[in-house]
Formats: C-alpha cells, structure tokens, sequence
C-alpha cells in the first residue's frame, strides 16, 4: 500500500496563497489518480481537485481558476497551489490514490488510500 502524509496547512488571511504537499512513500506513477479532497466541520467530505498519471487535471467549481493541482513523479509528490483563497476554503484537506490511471472521481468513496489531512484555515 502507498502511505500518504500531507503538509502545508496553517491559518492564513483571506486572499492568501498556500501550497500544500502531499508525498507518497512509494511510485506514486504507476499507482493512478492523485486527488486532493477537502472536509469542513459538520460537512461532507467534497472532492477539490484530482490529477492522472498523464497529467491530466480536474477541479471543483468551486476553486477553478484559484487552486492548480500537479504532480512531481521524481519525488513522489503531488501539490495543489491555492490562490486567493477565502474564508470557505476552510477545512482539513486529504491526498488520496485511485485506483484508475486515466478516470477522476469525485467520489471519495472510490479513494483506496488516504493520508492523515493537513488544516488549512482562512480567516476573514
């Protein structure tokens, strides 16, 4: 199984930029789709963004044109840059692996492996 550990959340104001990292601890490559999913209290986990081993991107409507997900294949990372972000951008975010290479779900469901969420929280 491939273990994910996500980084770079922290309290920052909105209008902000954020980087967050997630690095798998093996071949992330061949293992399928890379997709970053946010939960935010009292909610339901939502899909944010997802990447295929082609590079291939898809994001909710929510943050396209803020948030660019991408995948660094040598060093077993993949990144989501956040943008302009705003208060409702609140919440933990979680990588996850699909076990598709081309397909992005946003069915977190379909999601095999997780890592443990890192908090990105955006103050007004």
């Amino acid at each position: 199984q491939v273990q994910l550990v996500e980084s770079g959340g922290r309290l920052v104001q909105a209008g902000g930029s954020l980087r967050l990292s997630c690095a798998a601890s093996g071949s992330i490559f061949s293992r399928g789709v890379m997709g970053w999913f946010r939960q935010a209290p009292g909610k339901e986990r939502e899909f944010v963004a997802g990447i295929t081993t082609l590079d291939y991107t898809s994001y909710a409507d929510s943050v396209k044109g803020r948030f660019t997900i991408s995948r660094d294949n040598d060093k077993n990372t993949v990144y989501m840059q956040m943008n302009s972000l705003k208060p409702e951008d609140t919440g933990i975010y979680y990588c996850a692996v699909h076990p598709t290479k081309f397909f992005i779900s946003q069915n977190p469901t379909s999601y095999i492996n997780w890592g443990q969420g890192t908090q990105v929280t955006v103050s007004s």
